[in-house]
């Protein structure tokens, strides 16, 4: 992700170069042949793909999520800010936690928009124009259940060579997560004519809406209505 504060002409030209690097096309894949039972009415899946601007964009608009929270996980309290995970040395990816109804969404669906179209699983520590490990493809498993079905799901993708490439998607379990700055929030829906929004995550959208159509919902749902929420 580029910083938010620099000349209109350098975010063009950053964001034109972002568009060419991308490899992210969207790809229909096979559902997960396991997955979970529904057990309650919220589940959290906390799920990093590059920057977190697009992912969180795209699952705002997946019907069955309630909020999807930019934020990051990996590391420690003391080091989850932006300035400081941009180092690359915090131990930190930017993720995003997605809460959902598994009465109307599965975790395994979840994961099958993840790999699809949220990013692309077979890029290590990039996606698109950002590099480093922060920007690494990952999964933070809420439970020994979410880490035996993402195990078990990639092996089935990798195995039926889905993809160009093996995935590199790591499962990272027992790592907090920890919300991200409020700007950072709703990014997408609030700044639709950003450069890089528009060349590296509008895309996402697109192939969300074309790929799961019914999953989709027009209406994204935003961290700044669920604090306004009772």
């Amino acid at each position: 992700m580029k910083p938010l504060f620099i000349s209109i002409a350098s975010a063009a030209f950053l964001a034109l170069a972002g568009h060419f690097a991308q490899a992210q096309e969207g790809i229909a894949i096979p559902p997960p042949t396991a997955d979970a039972a529904p057990a309650g009415a919220s589940e959290v899946a906390v799920l990093a793909g590059g920057c977190f601007w697009g992912v969180q964009g795209v699952f705002q608009r997946v019907d069955g999520v309630t909020n999807a929270v930019s934020g990051y996980a990996g590391g420690d309290r003391s080091s989850a800010r932006y300035e400081t995970v941009g180092s690359g040395r915090t131990g930190h990816a930017e993720a995003v936690e997605v809460t959902f109804d598994p009465r109307k969404i599965s975790y395994g669906r979840i994961l099958q928009i993840y790999f699809s179209v949220a990013h692309d699983p077979t890029q290590l520590n990039r996606q698109g124009p950002d590099r480093g490990p922060q920007y690494r493809s990952a999964i933070f498993p809420r439970s020994e259940e979410q880490a035996k079905l993402a195990k078990a799901y990639i092996a089935q993708l990798n195995k039926a060579r889905v993809f160009s490439a093996a995935i590199v998607t790591k499962i990272e379990p027992d790592r907090e997560f920890f919300p991200a700055e409020d700007y950072h929030q709703d990014f997408l829906t609030r700044n639709p004519t950003y450069p890089y929004i528009v060349f590296n995550d509008l895309p996402k959208i697109d192939n969300l809406k074309r790929l799961f159509p019914q999953d989709f919902r027009q209406e994204p749902v935003l961290v700044a209505a669920a604090r306004k929420s009772p």
